[in-house]
């Protein structure tokens, strides 16, 4: 289903979500780029967004995958551990949390809004099950394949190169964006399927740093243009390195994001400075025209 060209936009002058909502103030503001960052945890401060406020959320969740196993990296034995934030603190606990931050992203999606969350088998059927208790419509499961995974270095299962991304609109009533034309053209003239193979961050997007679970700009760039117009409000609860903000500058959505990780918020604000609304990121960062 295709929506009608609406166009949300959010008005950071004056500050009127803040005042209203007590909001903290944000860790990162820049009217230029249309983006702010708000440094805490997501339940808190998504409990202080206006409902119906928001036209589109990427989030990608912990993983709960820091056990204390290995993988392989660059060709190197590397832990799995990433922090305290991906630790499992057991399946029902793990699913409380998914359904509580779930819940607290659909109160404050717009009634046509809608919500990608990507995962692993570790998280992805407990975020699937919680939208199903929660009402969410759900529209698509995309395989992200990644052409260049790590080996699996115990040779006793099949080597992971894929990560799942769940999409949903709000509930039932909801008429999602689809931009199908401008997929179909993406894909070559037919229509685009649910299964991408996107590589993994370049080099030029770690210049600023690296995330463990850092996802590529390609692919948020094809969720927004998917599902989102120009000027439609994006939010990512769990922004990490910063990803989803800078797809959002170089497409030209305004865009709020939440870290509770000090450092990576460092990281997400060099990488929004680096990049112009509307332009070229990758231009920019690594010299060519």
């Amino acid at each position: 289903m295709i929506a009608p060209e609406t166009t949300r936009t959010f008005t950071f002058q004056g500050d009127e979500l803040q005042k209203k909502q007590s909001l903290p103030e944000p860790r990162f503001h820049d009217p230029k780029r249309h983006v702010k960052i708000f440094q805490g945890d997501c339940l808190e401060i998504l409990a202080k967004i206006p409902d119906d406020s928001i036209d589109m959320i990427f989030a990608d969740p912990p993983y709960f995958l820091s056990n204390g196993g290995i993988t392989c990296h660059a060709g190197r034995m590397v832990s799995v551990n990433k922090g305290e934030w991906d630790k499992s603190h057991g399946p029902n606990a793990d699913h409380e949390f998914n359904s509580a931050w779930l819940s607290a992203c659909q109160r404050v999606l717009s009634p046509n809004g809608m919500i990608w969350v990507s995962g692993t088998s570790h998280v992805i059927h407990s975020v699937g099950f919680a939208m199903q208790q929660l009402g969410f419509k759900l529209l698509n499961d995309i395989t992200w394949v990644k052409p260049n995974p790590p080996p699996n270095l115990s040779c006793r299962y099949f080597t992971h190169a894929t990560e799942t991304v769940i999409w949903a609109a709000k509930n039932n009533k909801s008429r999602h964006t689809f931009h199908y034309e401008l997929m179909k053209k993406e894909a070559g003239g037919r229509q685009m399927k649910s299964v991408w193979e996107i590589f993994p961050p370049d080099r030029y997007e770690k210049q600023f740093g690296k995330h463990p679970t850092q996802k590529p700009i390609a692919l948020i760039e094809r969720i927004l243009l998917a599902s989102t117009n120009e000027g439609n409000l994006v939010l990512d609860p769990f922004v990490g390195g910063g990803t989803t903000l800078v797809a959002a500058v170089r497409l030209r959505r305004p865009s709020i994001g939440i870290e509770i990780d000090s450092k990576y918020v460092t990281m997400a604000i060099k990488r929004v400075e680096a990049v112009d609304w509307g332009n070229n990121y990758a231009a920019k960062v690594s010299g060519v025209s």
